[in-house]
């Protein structure tokens, strides 16, 4: 069951491996100083926890690779993050959106995964629940005051979720190798997840005066296999640059 279970934390670390990056491109953009502060330590937390899910990963897979060399040295076909982390971060009303999303998914999920038969991965989801915390209760603030503030405010943060949601149902989706880990007692319950998903969504709809977009006939699913668009391309060019011009390098 290694292999399968490797294979499954590379989608926990990518996730929020891209995430993390996706947000640190706000330091020195945000609207507000505390802000700025607040999304660069987000994103601190996001690539922390990547590290530790890419660090167990390696280990898992046996090939000598750690967390960095599967972070810088991996092409996009190979990375299995979720679609959704990879879109650009539009305007703030697009980058709550996009956490917000991300993290009505991920904190149930890494809660699921804090009660693991793998006692490392367990462990590592339990610290990364406690930070997901935070993260939940900072986008959701944020959702509820630009959907609930100005007229302008609200229409960014409905067109930014029409835009973003045909990317979340990947996150709740669950396909062969989810299915077969959960049986195990070594992955999360999409099927419960996506419950508990959709019931707090509504409710956010519902609070900040939003639509919820209608589910697409044939929503992308591909990032899991490693079908990436142009966006991961570009990130990971920029996120790998320093890496691979000196590989070996320790500083």
């Amino acid at each position: 069951m290694s292999a399968p279970l490797a294979e499954y934390l590379l989608r926990l670390g990518d996730d929020r491996l891209v995430l993390g990056h996706r947000l640190s491109e706000w330091c020195g953009h945000a609207p507000i100083v505390e802000e700025d502060i607040a999304l660069a330590n987000v994103a601190l937390d996001c690539v922390g926890q990547a590290s530790d899910f890419l660090g167990l990963a390696g280990e898992l897979e046996g090939q000598g690779r750690d967390a960095d060399a599967l972070a810088f040295f991996r092409g996009p076909t190979e990375f299995r993050n979720a679609l959704l982390v990879e879109q650009p971060n539009g305007d703030f009303a697009g980058t709550i959106a996009r956490q917000v999303f991300f993290d009505a998914a991920g904190a149930h999920v890494l809660a699921q995964l804090a009660r693991a038969k793998h006692a490392r991965l367990a462990a590592l989801a339990a610290k990364a629940a406690k930070e997901v915390g935070y993260h939940v209760r900072h986008a959701r603030d944020w959702w509820l005051r630009l959907g609930g503030g100005t007229e302008e405010s609200h229409r960014r943060l409905q067109a930014a979720v029409d835009e973003l949601w045909p990317f979340t149902l990947e996150l709740v989706t669950p396909d062969e190798l989810d299915r077969a880990l959960c049986a195990e007692g070594l992955a999360a319950d999409l099927a419960a997840t996506q419950v508990q998903f959709e019931c707090e969504l509504a409710e956010l709809f519902e609070a900040a005066g939003l639509e919820r977009p209608p589910d697409p006939p044939y929503p992308p699913l591909g990032g899991r296999r490693g079908a990436h668009g142009e966006h991961l391309d570009h990130l990971l060019s920029e996120m790998q640059s320093v890496a691979r011009a000196h590989p070996g390098a320790h500083w």
